[in-house]
């Protein structure tokens, strides 16, 4: 892989913040949600985006 430059590395550390934020907030919902289907929504929710993290962080 070639240099990553400043400002994809900033892209990315963006990117990255995100889909952490993303995964905790879909958590928190999904640790609040009473009926199933809501419950399922966030849960699967929180899993893309932790996977989303994953593999940007590949990237670096």
């Amino acid at each position: 892989m070639s240099d990553i430059s400043v400002l994809d590395l900033q892209n990315l550390r963006h990117l990255i913040g995100g889909c952490d934020t993303t995964h905790c907030k879909m958590e928190a919902y999904a640790q609040e949600a009473t009926d199933p289907k809501v419950k399922q929504f966030f849960e699967k929710s929180a899993q893309s985006a932790a996977q989303a993290k994953q593999q940007l962080m590949q990237l670096l």
